[in-house]
């Protein structure tokens, strides 16, 4: 079921990515209803900002520590393969989870904070592997507007999601929920075997991890306005993540909200997600992207920051449902233009290697604001940390403008590619 990206019979990419896409879709719901159910019962039963901070820290680390070395894999080996492998883990840890949870009639933290671990590891394959094949999937001139779909489905995804999983966690054991993370690996397996995944031509001969690390990190650093604009993300997430894992915290604690009320705030912002990616899969042909990219920013900083001033009563709640939204508006604007600028900055053969490291760098940061970010809530309150992040994200904007590579660094890749 694989061909050459030369081969590839482009008369039918379309029809290839959207049973690509629906998959994805289909899976992806399952795994994200899970999620949010586990945060929602960490959520209900501790009441802590430092044990949601810390389960967000272990969701994230691997991604932050592993991306480098995963590259190298993602280019080596069958990615259709790689795919399946990692969703097998997710549902297999999620039997041992609902098992455990059965048989003890609870569910250990350490259990849970594992399982989430596992889920991370192979989130950490899965980014790099879909971010590199894309680009083999598809025309040249389509990258953009395919990636604003791709996004179009993950925020599906988190519209869907979070108003299942509310209803589902009020009327279903845990021990059931966690297993539609089965149900989803068998969709997304079943329809993945009918998906034409090209393979790319210049693989490298023999797995080096290091030295194939050091080559994705190499080119990042010679290519200068990607490599300030992954330091400047790096800084976005710093402010942003701490602020992010205090979501249901902010819902239920500050607000005084229920589980189906933090699942609204989560619909609200990837129904923004949503609209954002409609609107980049429909018109996402900007001449110089880094222009929607700032107003990205300012809009997410904004929203972030004021959030962190509304009220903690339910008329807070409405406007932060409203903040929500238009913060989901602009994500897109940040993640899928940049994502793809970067798929048009180098060959799909080095891909893999080069979106390690740049995942790796990207997210390295939030780990490190998680660390602080628990006991700092549990300390000042979980709304001043979203007054923080909003200050901290403008200044990210601000910073990406007044450096000229990171600024002009679309332009700039316009001209390469054209000549």
């Amino acid at each position: 079921m694989t061909e050459t990206s030369a081969s590839l019979p482009f008369k039918h990419w379309r029809r290839n990515l959207n049973l690509f896409f629906f998959g994805q879709f289909l899976s992806g719901i399952t795994s994200m209803i899970v999620q949010y159910s586990i945060v929602w019962y960490l959520t209900q039963t501790t009441g802590s900002a430092t044990v949601l901070s810390f389960a967000t820290l272990l969701a994230m680390l691997p991604m932050a520590i592993l991306s480098p070395l995963v590259g190298p894999i993602v280019d080596r080996f069958n990615k259709k393969a790689l795919l399946i492998i990692t969703d097998s883990v997710v549902a297999f840890f999620a039997v041992i989870l609902s098992i455990t949870g059965t048989l003890a009639n609870q569910f250990p933290l350490w259990l849970i904070l594992i399982s989430l671990l596992m889920r991370s590891i192979a989130q950490t394959f899965q980014m790099p592997i879909i971010q590199s094949i894309l680009p083999t999937m598809i025309p040249k001139n389509e990258i953009t507007r395919v990636n604003g779909q791709l996004g179009m489905v993950q925020s599906g995804n988190m519209i869907i999601a979070p108003a299942l999983g509310a209803f589902l966690f009020a009327i279903m054991p845990m021990n059931l929920l966690i297993l539609l993370d089965v149900l989803g690996a068998i969709i997304g397996i079943t329809l993945l075997i009918f998906v034409i995944i090209p393979q790319t031509e210049n693989r490298p001969e023999k797995l080096h991890l290091l030295s194939n690390t050091q080559f994705g990190f190499q080119q990042l650093i010679n290519n200068k306005g990607l490599w300030y604009i992954t330091i400047i993300v790096a800084f976005f997430t710093l402010f942003l993540m701490p602020a992010a894992s205090m979501y249901p915290l902010m819902t239920l604690d500050y607000f005084g909200g229920t589980v189906a009320q933090a699942g609204l705030i989560e619909a609200c912002f990837s129904g923004g997600m949503l609209l954002g990616g409609l609107y980049i899969g429909v018109f996402g042909k900007w001449q110089n992207r880094m222009k929607p990219i700032f107003w990205g920013y300012f809009f997410t900083g904004i929203t972030v920051g004021i959030s962190g001033l509304l009220p903690g009563n339910q008329s807070g709640f409405i406007w932060f449902a409203i903040l929500n939204a238009i913060a989901g508006l602009a994500t897109p604007f940040l993640q899928t233009l940049l994502m793809a600028m970067i798929q048009e900055s180098y060959p799909p053969e080095q891909l893999g290697r080069i979106m390690g490291v740049l995942n790796s760098l990207m997210t390295i940061t939030g780990p490190i604001g998680l660390v602080f970010a628990g006991p700092l809530a549990d300390l000042i309150g979980v709304e001043k940390l979203f007054i923080i992040a909003g200050i901290g994200i403008l200044a990210c904007g601000i910073a990406n403008f007044m450096i000229p590579k990171a600024r002009n660094y679309d332009l700039s890749l316009h001209e390469k590619l054209n000549k």
